[in-house]
């Protein structure tokens, strides 16, 4: 009679290889800039998709600083000079000269003006292209000084516009809302945490193997995680190794492995894809062989 019991208690016992709770990989989400935040339309438990806009910092002062910026450059850029207009009474002079040249060309070979009235307007004419090249350099140099005034205020401008993009609170991946630190009209400083988000549709199971243990393990191996299904059974699915720790720790109090002697342990994570049964914290025990 106590053969049979023996018997039947060791094929109900649950055997495993190694044990630990399930984890995700959470991503806390922070403030980019500083204001009243108008509008933070998330609660915990939500669904985000990555790009989702959730709300905004105030960031009125940002959008007149940069218009101010925008009317000094229109002011400045005003004040540069208008090339064309400014050298057309001298080219006007040019032609006019280059026309006279022609006429006093002809009177030359008529003998009816002088070779030397004909070297005074080729003069002239030399002098007037002069004046008009001088001229051009100036008003170019005097341009290009302006624009160059306006760089800096272009350049503050594309700050400004970069910090008015940060002022939209953009989920950055999709996933889960765990945890809201801030409300709709609190103010918002650089780096504050506004709210802690995880992909949970892989979950993470964070166990404990003993060093004898090691070599029976690799990377990218498929294992066989199990969990309490509430009924008195376990509920099985497979996962993959995806990281071994190359140090040892001493065992969690929590943990159990297969060698309660064991004062060091080596953590392991094992990847589990989610259909919304595991939760974070939840108990699991992995078959590295069943």
């Amino acid at each position: 009679m106590v053969i049979i019991i023996l018997s039947a208690c060791n094929t109900n016992r649950h055997s495993f290889d190694a044990s630990g709770s399930f984890e995700a990989e959470e991503t806390i989400v922070s403030a980019e800039a500083q204001g009243m935040l108008k509008a933070f339309d998330i609660q915990e438990g939500q669904s985000l998709q990555a790009g989702e806009r959730i709300g905004y910092v105030d960031s009125v002062q940002l959008h007149l600083k940069k218009k101010q910026l925008e009317a000094q450059i229109r002011a400045l850029t005003g004040k540069k000079p208008n090339i064309p207009v400014q050298l057309s009474a001298l080219q006007e002079q040019l032609r006019t000269a280059e026309k006279e040249k022609v006429r006093i060309t002809n009177l030359v070979k008529g003998d009816a003006a002088t070779p030397k009235q004909l070297d005074d307007m080729n003069a002239q004419i030399e002098v007037l292209k002069k004046q008009i090249e001088a001229q051009q350099s100036s008003l170019n140099i005097s341009s290009e000084g302006i624009s160059k005034d306006a760089i800096p205020m272009q350049i503050q401008i594309e700050q400004l516009e970069d910090q008015l993009s940060k002022c939209h609170i953009v989920n950055p991946i999709a996933g889960t809302v765990l945890t809201k630190y801030v409300e709709a009209n609190e103010m918002a400083t650089v780096g504050k945490p506004l709210y802690k988000i995880a992909n949970l549709s892989n979950i993470i199971l964070r166990a404990y193997i003993t060093g004898d243990q090691l070599s029976q393990i690799k990377l990218n191996q498929k294992v066989s995680v199990n969990t309490d299904d509430g009924n008195g059974g376990y509920k099985k699915t497979e996962g993959i190794i995806t990281w071994i720790s190359d140090k040892a720790e001493f065992t969690p109090k929590t943990i159990q492995t297969k060698d309660e002697r064991a004062n060091m342990v080596y953590a392991i994570k094992v990847k589990v894809r989610n259909d919304g049964v595991y939760k974070i914290g939840m108990y699991g025990e992995i078959l590295f062989n069943e």
